[in-house]
């Protein structure tokens, strides 16, 4: 909400000029509306935009139909009587120069009026609490303004008798899954995908639901998101277009914010891929993108919803990078089906491990995630930090339920895995005491591989071993003695016994 003296002041600068006399400077104007002359209907509003009318008496006409209480208007100045109709009717005229165009205009009358205040520059600030804050003021009700997967974009500030279910979205910064069920089932979300009007939706005690009246954001046929108010019935009237008008400016300043990002993530994302796949110009890449000149974590991520695999690696991506860089710990890329996050981190992976968790938890119940974090490294050294997390990243993928793999934690069993992998790939020796004592396994019935391995693993202890394999320490001693008659095994030298961890380790 802004007065009409804000506005005229602010126009000013743009070499806007006032025609008519004004009744009261000091009126609050809290609606905008554009003249659509393709559109038959009547739109009702504060502050009308004339665009594409070039005489300002066509405007007053327009304003007056429109209860008005200021037009803008790209136009020459006509004679007395048309202003002295402006006038009568209490619509103060506003001529715009012809060299300012409608976009900067919109841009700043859409953000004084419906966001509250103006930036230094004069245009309207990307603030959309105090756009909720307008609306609500506007429909006397809580405003919640929500994207299109029911995550909370911004809320206005008054919360007294605020009902459970609101509280719980604020808290939660989405939608809980009960109500958004109870909305699915309703036809709620359909309703929003198919039409442009308001719906109001029942109240539901079970669920701590008051009414609501919910309108769709839209960008053409686009459905970006939705407006909600809190209310005990239907809008009507004024209010109702309040909010129809409300969810017009959320629509621009949403469409605003989605091109912006859009080209940081781009930016970012290229960026990202240097550092990742090793650049000469590290340090530099580093400064670009904004990142302390510290020491960092490669985090990898991946995700699965039901079959929709690459919607949800991309609800992943959108949470990663959302908000600006600056107020964003890392920075991310998305790479086939892995995003790839550059978190300046220490010797300690706590931090690491606080934001994948922090960042799952803002997703949809039925996302699941698998993350690995990489060794801490030095800018030059990523390439090394993207292949420990993508390691890691496939052990945690084989362990659902668990937390996300740290290389800290988990090298002994990246190195096994890096074992493995070469002996999958032909690099294991085809002959040798593991291969034969494997093959008299296959053959005999016999636990001599098992064994060995207890026995390695309990350094020789035979006790410790007959307890991991459950039987007496004589059959421990009985089967080594049969092995060393079957194989040359030579368990007195060191290199032979690290020989046969690492070839049992690569078997398993």
């Amino acid at each position: 909400m802004v007065t009409l003296d804000r506005l005229i002041n602010v126009l000013g600068g743009y070499g806007v000029r006032s025609w008519a006399r004004v009744p009261s400077r000091d009126t609050e104007l809290h609606s905008v509306v554009v003249h659509d002359p393709a559109d038959s209907g009547t739109p009702v509003g504060d502050v009308l935009l004339a665009v594409g009318v070039r005489d300002a008496r066509d405007a007053v006409d327009l304003a007056v139909a429109a209860q008005a209480t200021v037009v803008l208007v790209h136009g020459s100045v006509t004679g007395d009587a048309t202003r002295v109709r402006a006038e009568s009717h209490g619509v103060a005229v506003l001529l715009v120069d012809p060299a300012v165009s409608w976009s900067k205009i919109c841009g700043v009358v859409y953000g004084l009026v419906l966001e509250g205040r103006e930036t230094g520059s004069g245009r309207g600030p990307s603030d959309l609490f105090a756009l909720a804050d307008a609306i609500a003021g506007t429909v006397g009700g809580q405003v919640t303004v929500e994207d299109r997967l029911s995550r909370v974009v911004a809320y206005s500030s008054l919360q007294q008798d605020a009902d459970p279910a609101r509280l719980d979205t604020i808290l939660g910064r989405r939608v809980s899954e009960p109500v958004r069920r109870l909305f699915s089932e309703r036809g709620v979300f359909r309703h929003l995908g198919t039409s442009e009007e308001p719906l109001f939706v029942a109240p539901s005690p079970e669920h701590g639901l008051r009414g609501r009246m919910v309108a769709g954001v839209r960008a053409g046929r686009e459905l970006l998101g939705s407006v909600w108010v809190t209310c005990d019935e239907p809008l009507a009237g004024r209010r109702l277009r309040a909010l129809k008008d409300g969810a017009e400016a959320v629509a621009l300043h949403l469409l605003r914010f989605r091109v912006s990002a859009d080209l940081e993530r781009q930016v970012e994302s290229e960026l990202v891929v240097q550092l990742l796949e090793g650049t000469p110009e590290a340090a530099s890449v580093c400064s670009k993108l904004g990142l302390p000149p510290e020491t960092f974590r490669v985090v990898a991520m991946q995700a699965h919803a039901d079959d929709e695999r690459h919607a949800a690696v991309l609800l992943v991506y959108d949470r990663a990078t959302t908000g600006f860089g600056w107020s964003r710990p890392g920075r991310s890329t998305l790479f086939g089906n892995t995003v790839y996050t550059v978190l300046p981190c220490g010797d300690d992976p706590t931090p690491a491990r606080t934001w994948v968790h922090d960042l799952v938890r803002d997703l949809p119940e039925h996302v699941t995630v698998s993350a690995g974090i990489g060794g801490v490294c030095e800018v030059t050294q990523l390439p090394a930090g993207r292949q420990e997390a993508d390691e890691c990243l496939a052990l945690h993928v084989t362990r659902p339920g668990a937390g996300p793999v740290d290389y800290d934690a988990a090298w002994s069993d990246i190195l096994l895995q890096r074992l493995r992998t070469a002996a999958g790939s032909g690099r294991q020796p085809r002959r040798g005491p593991i291969v034969e004592l494997a093959a008299h396994d296959a053959a005999h019935n016999t636990r001599y591989v098992a064994t060995l391995r207890a026995w390695l693993e309990a350094q020789g202890d035979l006790g410790a071993a007959a307890a991991a394999l459950d039987v007496h320490p004589n059959t421990v001693r009985y089967r080594m003695r049969r092995m060393s008659e079957l194989v040359r095994l030579r368990l007195d030298d060191p290199k032979t016994r690290l020989a046969l961890v690492i070839a049992l380790a690569a078997v398993e």
